[in-house]
């Protein structure tokens, strides 16, 4: 009896603690890729370090699961593969990597962060109604945001810092629709083996748009300072910390796992200012805590939402039988 209950404590300590660890990962490690992807760009372009920082990863993961003669994906599943290459990575964190070059790691960081936003609003034209609580939440979020850019006014009459800001929200914009596509139409094979084949796929894409334009530079003039961040971004950024995402999202509840989105950008921003002296002052500070204020409402939001949905789907099985 005592050996029994010895095993379920370990199983439920072992169960609670691997999943937290998995959330600390993704929020200390996330909020520093930021840090490495302006310190890469500083010395290379933008495009051409995503490219090579998601060959090379893309091309770890691959490499794993064919030693470990994982199942390749089948007829449509690579229609969804394709997809999120081309949201996901090509455009979101080619884009958003690109972004940091003109703007500060944690102002990039807080922009990222809002694609929850762009969620909720995609969802309103495709015919949803809004709650109130996500109302609320886009109104503050947005104030925040005005809060944020009250002290760069005069950065935007710089064109570099403009395309910086366009950039940074266009990424925010192909994630949130890469992450509605992934809900629809999520593979049903290793999720790990897809995000490979995803990174892999996108860094084809970007590779060719770097070298068909210009856009690129040859491997041996490219810094040593860049590659320690290129090599910090695939082994933390793409190996340890989406291993731990996706192992997070599988354990953790939504309302737990969702507190990333909070911590990435704070961590961003405060490693920012300690490494590069990057502003910190008190409208960053007050319009991040408004914005991440305005975010929690909107997730809460979407959460209700989709468990409102799944219990009402749950409902409606349950009484069919009984129509019938």
């Amino acid at each position: 009896m005592v050996k029994r209950l010895k095993t379920k404590v370990s199983n439920g300590v072992n169960y609670i603690g691997l999943p937290i660890l998995a959330l600390a990962v993704v929020c200390f490690c996330w909020g520093t890729t930021w840090i490495a992807s302006k310190e890469g760009v500083r010395h290379m372009p933008a495009l051409q370090l995503a490219a090579i920082r998601q060959f090379i990863g893309g091309s770890i993961y691959i490499c794993f699961f064919i030693f470990k003669k994982a199942p390749w994906p089948k007829g449509k599943q690579w229609k969804t593969i394709l997809i999120l290459s081309v949201l996901n990575f090509a455009l979101s964190n080619g884009l958003s990597t690109w972004g940091v070059k003109f703007i500060s790691s944690g102002l990039g960081a807080i922009l990222n962060a809002i694609f929850p936003l762009w969620i909720v609003i995609i969802t309103f034209f495709q015919g949803e109604k809004l709650a109130r609580l996500a109302i609320l939440g886009l109104i503050v979020s947005f104030s925040g945001v005005c809060v944020i850019f009250y002290d760069h006014l005069a950065d935007f009459l710089q064109a570099d810092f403009r395309f910086g800001i366009f950039l940074s929200i266009i990424a925010t914009i192909t994630w949130a629709f890469g992450s509605l596509y992934t809900k629809k139409k999520a593979a049903t094979f290793n999720p790990y083996f897809s995000l490979g084949l995803q990174m892999f796929i996108s860094s084809s894409i970007l590779l060719t748009i770097t070298e068909t334009t210009g856009m690129s530079v040859s491997l041996n003039s490219i810094p040593v300072t860049s590659w320690y961040a290129i090599g910090y971004l695939v082994i933390v950024g793409s190996i340890m910390s989406f291993i731990a995402y996706v192992y997070m999202l599988q354990k953790l509840p939504a309302e737990i796992s969702s507190i990333y989105a909070y911590i990435n950008p704070i961590v961003a921003i405060l490693l920012g200012a300690l490494l590069f002296e990057e502003t910190l002052n008190i409208a960053i500070a007050i319009g991040g805590t408004i914005t991440l204020s305005g975010l929690f409402m909107v997730n809460k939001s979407i959460r209700r939402t989709r468990r409102l949905a799944v219990l009402n789907e749950n409902q409606k099985e349950t009484l069919e039988p009984l129509i019938s």
